[in-house]
């Protein structure tokens, strides 16, 4: 081969060159898009092996003594959440969002004490000292981050609820709650009850 075809690239190479440059803009404008402070672009993660493996149907027995007003397992590994009826006739399987860090991490037994169709939202006093900035109240509607519902725990603070931004399920996101896609939480409401047993692991 020749030293001069090193140094003369070829037409299709040229044309791919130029496909891969003109291409470069578009995958720029989401960053470029405006700054939502509530609405932060997730961080990147690294790969999780584990989470395709781990999502996967599970029984109830294992976590819970009995299925009384039913039994919703959050996985905080696999980001995903178990719900099982009461009657055993229904098993619901669904991706979530969980907190971002060990530390705003809570796990245990807790329970549904209270059900919301179209939530307002509140930053906790935590939330209001690291983000200063933050409104001190959304009503309900788009811009509110608990979504259409929520589910909200005997933890204080603590909810299962939906999310506009749907970037944020699957990953590390949330500053303590869990959260799941808006079609996903409306479909559960349906289902929980005030009393519902919720275990995170």
């Amino acid at each position: 081969m020749s030293k001069s075809s090193f140094l003369t690239p070829s037409r299709r190479a040229f044309l791919a060159g130029s496909a891969a440059l003109i291409g470069t803009p578009a995958l720029a404008t989401e960053e470029d898009a405006e700054y939502d402070p509530l609405r932060p672009p997730p961080e990147p993660e690294p790969a999780v092996r584990r989470n395709i493996s781990s999502f996967r149907s599970l029984s109830w027995q294992p976590y819970f003594s009995h299925l009384r007003k039913g039994a919703i397992l959050v996985d905080t590994r696999s980001r995903a959440l178990h719900y099982w009826s009461e009657d055993h006739t229904t098993y619901k399987l669904y991706p979530s969002s969980v907190p971002l860090t060990d530390e705003l991490t809570r796990r245990g037994r807790t329970s549904v004490i209270r059900k919301v169709v179209g939530p307002s939202w509140s930053p906790t006093p935590s939330m209001k000292k690291r983000n200063p900035e933050w409104p001190d109240y959304i009503p309900p509607g788009p811009d509110n981050p608990l979504g259409t519902h929520a589910l909200y725990l005997s933890w204080k603070y603590y909810r299962i609820h939906g999310t506009h931004d749907t970037r944020k399920i699957g990953r590390r996101s949330s500053n303590g709650c869990i959260g799941l896609y808006n079609e996903h939480i409306a479909d559960l409401f349906g289902f929980a009850k005030v009393g519902t047993q919720v275990l995170l692991i």
